[in-house]
């Protein structure tokens, strides 16, 4: 395996520095049509392409991604998430491709918390546990939409008190941006009129080779975190906050995805615990595809990414242009809190109280890198 050049991690320092101090500039393009409609609301398809060609296309379904085309070291353009190419596979359900996820993303540990005193259950429709935000999460649900600026779409849902047993009337907005430096920015904000949990992120399975065109195990990976937070069988977090070190969860160099999964039980779905301080936007991983020469780089202003190898998928599900999506088939890089946060105390807090706002960025950059 050959290590990403050193010129060109040099090269990639140096767009960091441009981004972080740059404003993001908008793409300069939206297109707006039909995607369908769900118990009789409209669904609407927006597509943003970018100076460069860079093409992404987003419903107010779920707020979810559908399509993001980027190109290759040849100039070659290749849609690079799992998907459909139509609205009805998406009402159905399926693996949380690219959508908006939460109240909760990620577990609570069999469904129960307690906050100020009042005990809440939710749905466990992970059994044991809950998984991102219920039977009817964020992602099943219809959002507001408008072009805020050129290449800029905000997504706005109002998840009343109660839904899925959460409580507080929540006031969420998803912003995304397809910007001229070929990165897909997300901005997340949300209130609350009562203390609730709030834990959102993006759900995205990559394969940075084109969707469906194999496995992500030949994939590069580097996330830059010394620790990781170990699970007990049913996913839930124990407590511990563990070094990487010595073992095959340690992805501090870049690494073959597939180098070592198979010493992990189940493979890969498991949070690291990001360098980075909470609220400040750090690099948080890089992904590597030799044969394209795609990189995608994750910023993030979250403490932690659930790294998920899409261990579940087995070809049953049909994607697009009908292309199976078989185990291995993507990647998710979940820029998050940490899962069951809600249910240990020293774990970052995910509670949000009236009077506050909730925001989180995480942004996936796009570049290319030379024959190895």
């Amino acid at each position: 395996m050959k290590p990403i050049a050193v010129l060109s991690t040099i090269r990639a320092l140096l767009a960091l520095c441009v981004t972080v101090t740059a404003l993001a500039s908008c793409a300069s393009g939206v297109k707006t049509e039909r995607f369908g409609s769900q118990a009789k609301q409209e669904v609407q398809l927006y597509t943003i392409v970018n100076k460069n060609g860079l093409i992404a296309k987003l419903t107010n379904y779920g707020a979810l991604l559908t399509e993001l085309h980027v190109p290759d070291r040849d100039g070659q353009f290749e849609d690079i998430v799992l998907g459909f190419d139509t609205l009805p596979p998406y009402l159905k359900r399926h693996p949380y491709f690219g959508c908006t996820t939460g109240r909760y993303a990620n577990r609570i540990a069999k469904g129960k918390f307690t906050l100020d005193g009042k005990d809440y259950q939710l749905a466990t429709n992970n059994t044991p546990n809950h998984l991102h935000g219920g039977n009817v999460g964020l992602d099943q649900r219809i959002w507001d939409a408008k072009i805020e600026a050129p290449g800029c779409i905000v997504f706005s849902y109002l998840s009343p008190a109660g839904e899925e047993g959460y409580p507080g009337n929540l006031q969420i907005e998803v912003k995304y941006q397809l910007t001229d430096y070929d990165e897909l920015r997300i901005h997340y904000t949300a209130t609350t009129d009562k203390a609730t949990p709030v834990n959102l992120t993006h759900h995205s399975y990559f394969n940075l080779a084109g969707a469906g065109n194999g496995d992500i195990l030949g994939h590069e990976l580097k996330i830059f975190a010394d620790h990781y937070t170990p699970v007990d069988d049913t996913s839930i977090p124990t407590g511990q906050i563990r070094a990487v070190a010595d073992s095959p969860m340690d992805f501090t160099q870049s690494t073959a995805i597939g180098a070592r999964i198979a010493h992990v039980p189940g493979g890969y779905d498991h949070n690291y615990v990001l360098r980075g301080q909470k609220g400040t936007l750090e690099l948080a991983a890089r992904l590597y595809n030799a044969d394209s020469g795609r990189v995608m780089d994750l910023l993030t202003t979250e403490p932690g990414v659930q790294l998920y190898t899409g261990n579940y998928l087995d070809g049953t599900v049909k994607g697009k242009e009908g292309k199976s999506y078989e185990k291995h088939a993507g990647i998710c890089l979940e820029a998050q809190h940490y899962p069951d946060s809600v249910n240990q105390p020293d774990f970052p807090s995910t509670i949000l109280r009236p009077g506050e706002t909730y925001t989180q960025t995480t942004v996936h950059r796009f570049f290319t890198l030379p024959a190895p």
